[in-house]
């Protein structure tokens, strides 16, 4: 796409609303695999969005999408009115102004809790060390952790540690944070602590998308629910109505199984 197109592209998306993500008629294989399906999302800012669906839906890869950690083959991408089609330079910056928490926390671990959260903001965002090391002690404050500063992550539970994963996504200050299943590799009793986080967030208006089977999570904090299937969309909506009254066949017979 030439940048006059890609410039034309953006412009029409911003004046349709203000988004902060915008995907249409994505396509991605994996070989024959076709993993997204002709997707359409739009997630407007500071609304909190909760992906579920059957193992191998396409939840994860949708959102890995968004940053483009898998490229897709058909279709538009817009975060934060930048195009991801054009490349280049629009990637580096939804990569800066977009947060990810993944199902494994992929902490450094021959640094401490506070390096790990100081060495993107100082390396991308060239800030100096003293306020990299202030803004890494507010967040950390803020997920509750503040006393594990200065540990190693094999210190820490897998609680703890998911935890500081959050912490050091925010000191990016991202407009937008994406979890990819952040709860599945927590013992159950570590879950509640990681999802309290993730409900401070949402109650400060951060725009999330977030895949999860937490379906009580989803419930207490989401504007709207999204269940996938064989990498369609089939079905979203608010979470009373996503919940209580289903209508897609293939939803129903999850919800009836999760349950």
């Amino acid at each position: 796409m030439t940048e006059a197109k890609a410039n034309a592209t953006v412009a029409a998306v911003r004046g349709t609303s203000d988004l902060a993500v915008h995907m249409e008629g994505v396509n991605k294989w994996y070989g024959a695999f076709h993993a997204l399906n002709n997707v359409n999302l739009e997630v407007s800012r500071g609304e909190r969005i909760v992906i579920c669906g059957p193992s191998g839906s396409g939840k994860s890869t949708l959102i890995r999408c968004i940053n483009q950690l898998e490229v897709i083959q058909q279709g538009r991408i817009v975060v934060d009115n930048h195009d991801l089609t054009a490349g280049g330079k629009n990637v580096d910056l939804v990569r800066q102004e977009t947060g990810m928490v993944f199902q494994s926390f992929n902490l450094f671990p021959h640094m401490t809790v506070l390096e790990n959260c100081t060495l993107a903001p100082m390396k991308v965002r060239g800030i100096s060390k003293v306020e990299a090391e202030k803004t890494a002690r507010r967040f950390l404050e803020r997920v509750r952790i503040p006393e594990q500063a200065e540990k190693y992550p094999a210190q820490l539970s897998g609680g703890q540690q998911q935890r500081v994963a959050i912490a050091r996504a925010l000191c990016m200050n991202p407009k937008i944070m994406l979890f990819d299943e952040p709860t599945s590799a927590l013992d159950p009793e570590m879950v509640k602590e990681v999802l309290d986080t993730m409900i401070d967030l949402a109650k400060e208006g951060m725009t999330m998308l977030c895949v999860t089977h937490e379906m009580g999570f989803a419930r207490q904090v989401a504007d709207r629910v999204i269940f996938m299937d064989r990498g369609e969309i089939l079905e979203m909506g608010p979470p009373d109505t996503f919940f209580d009254n289903p209508k897609n066949e293939r939803l129903k017979n999850f919800l009836g199984q999760i349950s």
